[in-house]
C-alpha cells in the first residue's frame, strides 16, 4: 500500500504541471489611448500607473489568465486642465471609481504570434465584455538572467457604455470628443521566481 501511495504520488509530480507567473513591467510598459478630437484630429494620453498579471500553464500562453488594473488618477494628456476634467464626473470621476480593471474570460491563439483577447473591462461602475487584439512578441533572457515576454494590443471601445458621457457639438455639428476611444497597450511582463 505503501508503495501505491508513492507511486500515485510520483506520477502526479510528473503529470502535474505547474502555472508560471508573470508580473508586468511598468517600467517598460505602457498604456494609451487616442480620441478624436473636433472631428479632424487626435488627442492622444496614457496612464502613468498600471499593474497586471498573467498566470499560464501552457507555454504558448493560449490558457493564459490575464488580470490588469489602471489607476485612473494617473491620467496624463499633456494637459493639467484637460486631466483635471477627465478626472471629475463628466468622465472617470476618480474620487469615487479610483481603479479600471479588466479581467480575461479567455485568450485564444489565431495564428503564430496573434491572439483574441476577451474579458471583462470595468470602469466606472459598469462592466462590459471587451475583446483585444494582442501580438506575441516572444520571450528572452534579459542580461540578468531574468524571463521576459512581451505583447502589443489593441482595442476601441464607446466611452459613452461606461458612463464618460460628456459631450458638447461643434459648431457644424461634429463631436468636439469622439465617442470611440483607440486603446493600445505595449506590455513587457517578468517571469517570477
Amino acid at each position: 500500500m505503501k508503495k501505491l501511495l508513492i507511486l500515485l504520488a510520483a506520477l502526479a509530480s510528473v503529470n502535474g504541471t505547474q502555472a508560471a507567473n508573470w508580473k508586468v513591467d511598468a517600467s517598460h510598459s505602457n498604456v494609451k489611448f487616442t480620441v478624436t478630437h473636433l472631428v479632424v484630429s487626435e488627442v492622444e494620453g496614457y496612464f502613468r500607473v498600471f499593474d497586471g498579471s498573467i498566470s499560464a500553464e501552457k507555454e504558448d500562453f493560449s490558457d493564459a489568465n490575464i488580470q490588469f488594473s489602471v489607476d485612473a488618477n494617473s491620467i496624463n494628456t499633456d494637459n493639467t486642465n484637460r486631466d483635471e476634467h477627465l478626472k471629475g464626473d463628466d468622465f472617470f470621476n476618480t474620487a469615487k471609481f479610483p481603479s479600471m480593471t479588466f479581467k480575461s474570460t479567455s485568450f485564444k491563439k489565431v495564428s503564430d504570434k496573434k491572439y483574441v483577447l476577451t474579458g471583462n473591462l470595468t470602469i466606472r461602475d459598469v462592466t462590459k465584455q471587451v475583446s483585444f487584439d494582442v501580438t506575441y512578441n516572444g520571450k528572452v533572457k534579459d542580461p540578468w538572467g531574468n524571463t521576459k515576454s512581451g505583447f502589443k494590443a489593441s482595442s476601441s471601445i464607446n466611452r459613452q457604455d461606461y458612463k464618460l458621457t460628456w459631450s458638447k457639438l461643434t459648431e457644424a455639428g461634429g463631436a468636439v470628443v469622439s465617442d470611440e476611444v483607440d486603446i493600445r497597450l505595449n506590455l513587457e511582463f517578468k517571469l517570477e521566481k
